[in-house]
């Protein structure tokens, strides 16, 4: 037994992270943002792991905001509250030197995660529970998952970055489709919206995310996939000529790596990559 709200796991180079409040349905709490984010940064930074899964334990992903914890912010007296020093409590940054300050953000820093960041929806990810896997480089959904935004239903709005990033994964039109109604969608509609890149029988999830993420972790250059997910995010903000300049620089950087060296040997060898990740 474990008092810990995320538990980490690491097994073949992939880091395998479990949200663990599964009779609460694996709701966010200070302590499970806290916590998932040390994590995050241990993956990160353990040279023993090249891939992230994030997933949830029993049978919701996230349900989102602790109701209590809404209860309390609803109970707050607004006349005498400095807005300024509630909002760094509520959503705090989460520094990270040499990152785009978009990307500092209390669930934006996801994309600054040097390694791939795989998406595992077992169930229902509501609310901020829905915010998560948006910031995961890749979903891969339970035929049980269910999807909501549910900000609308509780008089709020599109939190965290939502209505930057969803209408770049789904279109603008079933963005505001999910933030306007609220409604919940279920795994394959989210598959058709593009919300999702597969849906898989529930009981095939993880072995499909842990096979796919083993494949990312021995199959191609680790430096290759650092330098792949910097130049995708930053994309996000350049324009097409700045993205071709960015792509031209890092290809003669990577003309000089080991990674590349290897990667031509292992293919005119006809044997399985050995990459070192430089």
């Amino acid at each position: 037994m474990t008092d810990a709200t995320v538990l980490e796991d690491i097994s073949d180079q992939v880091a395998t992270i479990t949200l663990n409040r599964p009779d609460r349905l694996n709701a966010l709490t200070r302590q499970v943002e806290e916590e998932l984010a040390a994590a995050m940064q241990r993956a990160d930074e353990s040279e023993d792991v090249r891939v992230i899964i994030l997933t949830g334990a029993g049978r919701g992903f996230c349900a989102g905001a602790d109701m209590e914890s809404l209860g309390e912010i609803g109970s707050v007296d607004w006349e005498n509250v400095d807005l300024e020093d509630l909002k760094q409590q509520i959503v705090p940054p989460v520094p990270r030197p040499n990152t785009a300050v978009d990307f500092q953000k209390k669930y934006s820093y996801f994309p600054a995660i040097s390694k791939p960041v795989i998406g595992a929806i077992n169930g229902a990810a509501v609310g901020l529970g829905f915010i998560l896997p948006l910031y995961c480089d890749i979903r891969i959904a339970s035929d049980k998952a269910r999807f909501g935004t549910a900000f609308a239903q509780r008089g709020l709005i599109a939190e965290h970055g939502v209505s930057w990033m969803l209408p770049r994964l789904v279109g603008i039109s079933n963005a505001f489709d999910l933030l306007y109604s609220a409604r919940l969608i279920d795994a394959e509609e989210a598959l058709r919206m593009g919300l999702v890149s597969r849906v898989v029988p529930h009981d095939e999830l993880m072995s499909t995310a842990r096979q796919y993420a083993g494949h990312l972790a021995s199959g191609v250059s680790p430096r290759s996939l650092r330098v792949i997910k910097k130049q995708v995010y930053e994309a996000l903000f350049q324009t097409l000529g700045d993205a071709i300049e960015t792509a031209n620089d890092e290809m003669m950087a990577s003309f000089q790596c080991e990674d590349f060296q290897e990667g031509v040997a292992h293919f005119l060898e006809k044997r399985p990559p050995v990459f070192s990740g430089k």
